[in-house]
């Protein structure tokens, strides 16, 4: 009941010996996630010392590579807790190293800077043409399986596995979405983040959640700003035969003002939540003024499942 993360996903952690990363390592080791180890070329050689899901004792090794760990430990997702300035040779890294899933979570990295890292994703590609590294965020919350594993910074306590999936370019909405949904449960919350240049998008979101045989239907969390969510509409109108609900972020912002994410910014008629809205419900999603309005629209299309 996953998608791109699950309880084989072997993680490290690039900038594991720093305030963020030791936290959050600690976090997602409580989670159950599979941390193998992590990277710090100027720690390389050091241990960690971490507690894991069970209470026990765990030490994980720090490489001086993307590439080292991969090859000592099979890891194949990387969650990268790197200084804004340093985050853009971390990414370069691991796509470098072809590690399978990159969680970025670093906040403020300049757009240039993450243009470049994608860039990068998509011309390393495979026999199918498919980048071999998937790009989560950045500035984003990542992507938990909720009791099986997270990578990223959402907490793990809020809500428990189940037939929902969830795609949210704010954090602290998927937070909450994953709380008001939470007697029904979560398949995977995916936080895409809310920068103009990101990785993972809501049409890939969707895209593997109408492919997840569990994952019975399908919320998504935009926000005012650009065309995401039109683009998605128009996915869901041609490829999602599963029920979705939308809620757009900023029904109530003032009008002229750059609200929020960086990739928040309307531009005449063009990205406003009523925009969005029209296009989703013209694709058949269901959308609330709120998020807990969202939630009860899930809530009774999960009644009639």
């Amino acid at each position: 009941m996953s998608i791109f993360l699950n309880k084989d996903s072997k993680v490290i952690v690039q900038g594991i010996t720093g305030g963020e990363g030791t936290k959050h390592t600690a976090l997602m080791l409580k989670a159950g996630t599979n941390i193998v180890g992590g990277v710090n070329a100027r720690r390389a050689g050091e241990t960690v010392e971490h507690v894991d899901a069970e209470g026990n004792d765990v030490s994980l090794n720090v490489y001086g590579s993307v590439k080292e760990a991969m090859a000592e430990t099979g890891a194949d997702v990387s969650v990268v807790f790197v200084p804004p300035k340093f985050a853009k040779d971390a990414a370069m890294e691991a796509i470098e190293a072809e590690i399978g899933l990159m969680v970025v979570i670093t906040e403020g990295i300049p757009v240039q800077d993450t243009a470049e890292f994608f860039a990068a994703s998509q011309q390393n590609v495979d026999a199918n043409g498919k980048p071999k590294t998937r790009i989560i965020g950045p500035n984003c919350p990542g992507i938990i399986t909720p009791d099986v594993a997270l990578a990223g910074i959402t907490p793990a306590t809020i809500t428990g596995t189940g037939p929902i999936g969830l795609v949210s370019k704010s954090g602290t909405l998927t937070y909450q979405m994953m709380h008001e949904l939470s007697e029904i449960g979560i398949s995977t919350a995916i936080g895409i983040g809310g920068d103009p240049v990101i990785g993972t998008t809501h049409i890939d979101a969707l895209e593997a959640f109408e492919q997840d045989a569990d994952t019975k239907a399908i919320i998504m969390i935009g926000e005012i700003g650009g065309d995401a969510e039109e683009k998605a509409a128009e996915y869901i109108k041609d490829h999602v035969t599963k029920p979705v609900v939308g809620y757009i972020a900023g029904f109530t912002a003032p009008e002229g003002k750059t609200m929020g994410h960086a990739g928040a910014i309307v531009s005449g008629s063009s990205g406003t939540a009523a925009a969005k809205r029209e296009a989703l419900e013209a694709a058949g999603v269901q959308v609330g003024q709120t998020p807990t309005e969202a939630a009860d629209k899930m809530r009774e299309i999960f009644k009639n499942l």
